[in-house]
């Protein structure tokens, strides 16, 4: 739970190290009574404040992956990928999990269109903000989410609490709280939200089914790198809308990215 809780810190507090600089170039004054009020307006409007808050994923998720490199290998005694799981079941499993990752991708698409996505989220305003958040968020969406995530919800926290409460208690914190950090970036929009708890309650059960984690991390690998390459080629089918009202806080864009 430490290590979830302080991998939320750096999503909070990693962003301002990228802004604060940016800020100052653009002549913020930090001594002024409604700095604040200008600062959220530029984090949440300017193109290159959006951009920024966006890269700066890459190091939070580093520092998250040292943060479950450290508990997992108690600082180094340990072998790090035999101890969180990185090994496959049998040899069934590689493909299978492929397989798995495509047609849970096309059952979610099957729930937005039944319970419905047309509402605008904040995920598509950072998106649609400039063509260099849409390649930064595909290419984390891919090479570095899948890995973290996983790593910090089905490697970390499900495997402690499953052997502190059992498999089903383990399976329903895991799933609320994977499913709760992306309510910002999906709200309102109620058919993708419960996508994304599909593919948490997929994960989990081949988590406790195999006992191993490198199957979840090629399922969320492969449902990530089709969302991401539909993502790169929309501009070119459509005109991506303007971002509308402005982004109402940080919070929403420390969560971009992970699907």
């Amino acid at each position: 739970m430490l290590v979830w809780f302080l991998s939320l810190l750096l999503l909070a507090f990693v962003p301002l190290i990228f802004l604060i600089p940016w800020a100052m170039q653009r002549g913020l004054d930090f001594k002024s009574p409604d700095f604040l009020r200008v600062f959220a307006e530029l984090a949440t409007t300017d193109k290159m404040a959006i951009l920024l808050q966006v890269i700066s994923l890459l190091p939070s998720h580093l520092l998250t992956f040292a943060l479950v490199w450290a508990l997992v290998t108690r600082f180094g005694k340990y072998p790090f990928l035999r101890t969180i799981g990185w090994e496959w079941p049998d040899r069934v499993w590689p493909w299978l999990s492929v397989g798995l990752g495509v047609v849970l991708f096309g059952v979610a698409v099957a729930i937005t269109k039944l319970i419905g996505a047309d509402k605008p989220t904040q995920l598509e305003q950072i998106i649609n903000s400039s063509a260099a958040s849409r390649y930064a968020i595909a290419f984390l969406a891919v090479f570095t989410a899948p890995f973290v995530e996983e790593f910090v919800y089905r490697g970390v926290l499900f495997s402690a609490l499953q052997k502190l409460a059992g498999s089903v208690l383990a399976g329903c914190v895991t799933l609320g709280l994977f499913t709760l950090i992306h309510v910002p970036q999906y709200w309102p929009n109620i058919g993708v939200l419960a996508a994304v708890g599909l593919l948490s309650v997929a994960l989990t059960i081949v988590r406790a089914k195999t006992g191993t984690l490198l199957p979840c991390i090629v399922i969320h690998f492969v449902f990530n790198g089709i969302q991401s390459v539909l993502l790169l080629f929309e501009p070119y089918f459509s005109t991506p809308p303007a971002v509308p009202d402005p982004l109402p806080s940080l919070v929403v864009l420390l969560r971009v990215g992970l699907f």
